[in-house]
């Protein structure tokens, strides 16, 4: 144990943005926490400030990294800098395995399953029960409140109820832990995208819905297809082939404004007006227009998320969300413990009909990654709905957050407390303090630090 229970290495350097300031640090894990066959090790990078810790008696604020670069949720966690400041904790953010510069097998990290069958969130837990108990044996032996927005939201609730001797209280901003098989139905996401733009223009919806038949209709012919990579400013030709693959991006694109509809100008995934929603349905206002205007008025709307600072020269259709979250990490998840059933009928929402069908999903995992997905371990693992056994965790939701379809929003007792929050976006109550937060976000704040001080007390 003393292998993983040491500090590797330091960068001498200390991290700013803003007015967040960390140090990088790294803290040597253990490839696998499960079994004894395999000894490697790897560096797991974490971001650590004790800039507002009062000495021994100061809590620990850990973030529980999510599926992607560990600096972008720290610099994008405004909460927890100010609760730190209060409450006179140190802050630490760690980063997820397989994401970032926390590479198992470095470079060899994505070759194969013999590298990446180790990028679960079983193994990632351990890793933040390891680092936390480090933590507590040579910085503060008091109470540690574990914070996480999204997949690090799940990852938080989960921490609390496996390691509950660790950990004294959890913060799960718009975690969906009942986005699995049977839990939610697969239409109840892209159901909340569509009333998200319903509500900026009914016709924002309507010229959505109806662009998919126009693309459809175009790329059949190799004109089409030319016509629309010059609109879209593609970064390599559309094919008659690849025409699903511009739905997916313009889809992909839709759902990641919807998460990120925050009140006031954010550079989160990417640089965003405020209310960037209505920012976009200001090009779709009119559904009844000829089919090339229509199109040619789309790529206005799809350059809001993709395009707002105008620096972008072309478009690369694999990647819709941002260069800071790690894809390939989450596809291989996806493709074994994170299997959300996803699907769409355009007739209740926005989008191409398309049904959720695990064998095709299979099939194509199989192809990719070499593995089969598991729908029901997150649930045999972490309980599901089942969670009343669970203690001191609250659960916010933001209502036009599509992930808040697969959020708890009814509180289970009186210490597992679901927070709603109306006219909110995706963790909107994570980020930092600003005038044009909505008052159900205010009072969800003043909420969880009346919890996080009962739960230090405790």
């Amino acid at each position: 144990m003393k292998v993983v229970q040491c500090i590797a290495a330091f960068l001498l350097c200390l991290k700013c943005c803003s007015t967040f300031q960390y140090e990088t640090r790294f803290f040597v894990q253990k490839v696998d926490h499960f079994g004894y066959s395999n000894q490697d090790t790897f560096r797991q990078r974490y971001l650590f400030s004790d800039a507002h810790w009062n000495g021994k008696d100061g809590p620990i604020f850990f973030y529980t990294g999510n599926e992607g670069d560990i600096s972008m949720f720290a610099n994008n966690t405004g909460i927890m800098w100010e609760f730190a400041q209060e409450f006179g904790a140190i802050v630490v953010f760690a980063e997820h395995r397989y994401y970032g510069q926390s590479l198992p097998y470095g470079s060899k990290a994505f070759q194969n399953v013999t590298y990446l069958g180790y990028l679960t969130s079983e193994q990632a837990l351990a890793d933040y029960a390891v680092l936390i108990q480090h933590l507590k044996a040579n910085f503060s032996s008091c109470s540690v409140i574990v914070f996480g927005g999204s997949y690090g939201a799940m990852l938080a609730a989960w921490m609390r109820m496996k390691y509950p001797h660790l950990v004294a209280g959890a913060i799960s901003s718009s975690g969906p832990i009942l986005q699995f098989t049977n839990l939610t139905p697969c239409n109840t996401y892209n159901q909340i995208v569509t009333k998200d733009f319903y509500k900026a223009s009914p016709s924002c919806s309507q010229s959505i819905r109806r662009s998919w038949s126009i693309i459809k209709k175009l790329g059949k012919t190799g004109e089409g297809c030319n016509w629309l990579s010059k609109t879209f400013r593609l970064c390599q030709p559309l094919s008659r082939d690849s025409v699903d693959q511009l739905i997916s991006w313009l889809s992909g694109t839709w759902s990641y404004l919807a998460m990120t509809d925050y009140p006031y100008p954010t550079n989160f995934l990417v640089p965003l007006p405020a209310n960037p929603i209505n920012a976009t349905c200001q090009f779709l206002k009119n559904s009844s227009q000829p089919d090339h205007i229509l199109i040619q008025n789309l790529m206005k709307a799809v350059s809001v998320f993709q395009n707002f600072t105008g620096n972008v020269q072309c478009f690369n259709l694999s990647n819709s969300g941002g260069t800071s979250l790690g894809e390939n990490g989450w596809d291989f998840q996806s493709c074994t413990e994170m299997v959300m059933p996803m699907c769409s009928n355009g007739v209740d929402d926005m989008f191409e009909p398309s049904s959720w069908n695990l064998s095709a999903v299979t099939l194509g995992c199989k192809t990719k990654w070499g593995v089969t997905p598991e729908p029901f371990r997150s649930q045999i693992f972490y309980g599901g709905r089942n969670i009343s056994a669970a203690s001191n965790i609250i659960f916010s939701n933001g209502l036009l957050d599509p992930w808040s379809g697969g959020g708890v929003l009814k509180s289970l007792s009186d210490s597992l407390i679901a927070l709603v929050m109306p006219d909110a976006a995706h963790h909107l109550d994570l980020r930092s303090s600003n005038r044009k937060d909505p008052s159900s976000v205010i009072k969800a704040r003043k909420v969880e630090k009346k919890f996080i001080k009962r739960w230090i007390r405790q």
